[in-house]
């Protein structure tokens, strides 16, 4: 298993996971690699240090997210072919997404107005949803205002609803 930087041409980096070099590249002459925050398929690879699974294991072991008291646990992913693995993440993910639209009010570019209107209590106390620029976002909290920053993967936009 390889593990590459890769980058696309608005600088959002992000890694992709390959069975070998040729996999990767094969991938990309295809097109089928995509940024998945824009959606651009004109990837880069980005140098990175060797990061390169031993092909004779069939357990890979990863670092758990950082809890805040669980140092050192590690996640282990189990046997030669992983894209069942990779299908059961994509469907949770897709699944959180749902309910998190689910639980919110879309209020398109109102986002700020409306959050600071909840915020002090000029409007009904409920979850919203909707887009914002960075400058804001970041005001929102400097005014102790709690957002979440999650960017609408292209990939994802039609399968959400």
């Amino acid at each position: 298993m390889k593990v590459y930087n890769l980058a696309c041409p608005l600088d959002h980096r992000f890694e992709g996971w390959f069975a070998s070099e040729e996999d990767c590249l094969a991938q990309q002459d295809q097109g089928m690699l995509a940024c998945p925050v824009c959606d651009s398929t004109s990837i880069t690879r980005m140098p990175s240090a060797p990061h390169i699974a031993k092909s004779s294991s069939t357990e890979l072991a990863l670092p758990k997210a950082d809890t805040g008291h669980l140092s050192g646990d590690v996640v282990a992913l189990t046997g030669p072919d992983h894209s069942h693995l990779e299908a059961q993440v994509q469907a949770a993910f897709l699944k959180g997404m749902r309910e998190l639209m689910g639980r919110s009010e879309d209020v398109g570019n109102s986002f700020a107005e409306e959050a600071r209107k909840i915020h002090y209590k000029e409007s009904p106390e409920r979850s919203i949803r909707g887009q914002t620029t960075l400058d804001e976002a970041e005001s929102l909290r400097e005014e102790g205002i709690d957002v979440l920053a999650m960017p609408m993967m292209p990939v994802f936009k039609n399968t959400l609803q």
